[in-house]
């Protein structure tokens, strides 16, 4: 599906919460290198998905009415069998039905297991004043705790996205750390481009999240993402 048909399908249900799904379709339709993400309604179509993509695979509830999908015990990660994703299905579903007993679940995403990297966060919120800004920082539980980020107003060019890597205190890890290899800093900054380029041309798009992204000496993914569009 398009980011034009997924946003069409979002406004014909009046919905302002994207899945996780339709928000990795639109991000990849941009050019942002996000991890294979499918949606399985029922169990047997999880063990179909897993077994072509791979394993390890890892399962994710598909709701727009549970942001928190850890909290609500909605993930499970790095799957190594049929036996393993048959038992994250039920667990996952039985969890998520207890602590959002009200919640529409759509079904269960099943994605490729990234590989792991250095956490970085990425997205996009509306100012009152300013109108859309792009945001960069550490990612993970660090973007709580640090709040290490950088901002800039949308569009943004080449050179706004070197000065928004370089203003983050913790830019010595994305050069390497201590034995850990340095991040594709110019990678990152041709994903910031290409985020301004999308939030400009799509101003439906209210906020952008995402958290995290992996970070490699060759390249980086967009592990989850979550878009929510205006009213």
């Amino acid at each position: 599906m398009t980011a034009n048909a997924v946003l069409a399908q979002a406004k014909k249900e009046n919905r302002s919460v994207l899945t996780e799904i339709e928000a990795k379709q639109i991000l990849a339709e941009a050019g942002i290198s996000c991890t294979d993400t499918q949606l399985a309604p029922v169990k047997e179509k999880a063990v179909a998905i897993a077994e072509e993509m791979g394993y390890p695979v890892v399962l994710k509830i598909s709701s727009v009415d549970i942001t928190h999908k850890s909290d609500a015990g909605g993930v499970k990660v790095n799957l190594k069998s049929k036996e393993e994703v048959e038992k994250a299905f039920d667990e996952i579903t039985t969890s998520c039905k207890t602590a959002y007993p009200n919640a529409h679940i759509e079904g269960i995403s099943v994605q490729s297991m990234a590989k792991p990297g250095l956490e970085i966060i990425m997205g996009m919120i509306k100012d009152a004043n300013f109108g859309p800004v792009v945001m960069f920082g550490l990612g993970g539980v660090l973007v709580e705790v640090l709040k290490d980020v950088s901002f800039r107003i949308v569009p943004i060019e080449k050179a706004d996205a070197i000065e928004m890597i370089d203003e983050i205190k913790g830019k010595k890890l994305l050069e390497g750390y201590r034995g850990q290899p340095p991040a594709d800093v110019p990678y990152l900054q041709d994903m910031l481009v290409k985020l301004s380029n999308f939030v400009h041309n799509t101003p439906q798009v209210k906020e952008i999240d995402m958290n995290p992204l992996f970070a490699y000496e060759d390249g980086a993914v967009v592990v989850d993402a979550r878009i929510i569009l205006e009213d």
